[in-house]
């Protein structure tokens, strides 16, 4: 995806954590923050080079001073053109904070030739309006009662209550992210798996694009 991807430099660290590990099989996303220049760099399926660098299949380039969405039709790390960062939970947010104050990401296994804003990608060739497009936006039904949950789980739930979860990428279905922490306690999160497709609701958020060419927002 080098015509979909932002030019370098990457200032990616030579000791990047690479998702899932330095032999995994999957994605290999590296995220990397510079606070100084407040910039986030993505790269997906990323590798070392044995220079000291990196190798990958697409990367983005964001700047955190701007709501700008990426060029009409244009991939980023994720699928869905979005970047990857702003969607995970975070141990902090979850355990120390308290509170998470913004949408989630999530994937589904099978996905829809269309994107709502703010994608601008899509990964299918299934033309079917049966299925999600990249982009879709669903929320937690407010009655669905989470009272049950441990502390941990309820401030993840409350977030999908409040700003909900955005479908960034094919992937297993109803899949949430989060960032990788020792941290966190695996029996709390796995109670997550108790909620299920028929506890969300779509949220209507603009019009599904099935053309690039005629996205709005060029």
């Amino acid at each position: 995806y080098g015509d979909e991807s932002d030019p370098g430099p990457y200032p990616i660290p030579a000791d990047a954590p690479i998702e899932g590990g330095a032999n995994a099989t999957g994605d290999r996303h590296i995220l990397v923050i510079d606070r100084d220049n407040q910039k986030l760099y993505e790269l997906f399926y990323a590798f070392p080079d044995g220079s000291g660098g990196f190798r990958a299949a697409s990367g983005a380039v964001f700047d955190l001073n701007s709501n700008a969405l990426r060029p009409a039709g244009w991939t980023s790390a994720d699928a869905a053109g979005l970047p990857i960062l702003p969607g995970l939970v975070r141990y902090d947010e979850v355990v120390e904070q308290g509170e998470i104050r913004h949408a989630l990401r999530f994937t589904a296994s099978r996905t829809r030739r269309a994107y709502i804003h703010p994608a601008r990608h899509y990964a299918s060739s299934n033309t079917s309006a049966s299925l999600p497009p990249m982009g879709l936006r669903v929320r937690l039904k407010a009655s669905v009662d989470i009272s049950a949950y441990p502390a941990s789980a309820q401030v993840i739930l409350r977030a999908l209550k409040k700003y909900g979860m955005i479908l960034a990428d094919n992937g297993s279905n109803w899949y949430v992210s989060g960032t990788a922490d020792a941290r966190w306690n695996d029996s709390e999160m796995n109670t997550l798996k108790n909620i299920r497709g028929r506890d969300f609701e779509v949220v209507e958020t603009g019009p599904v694009i099935t053309d690039p060419a005629n996205d709005p927002i060029p």
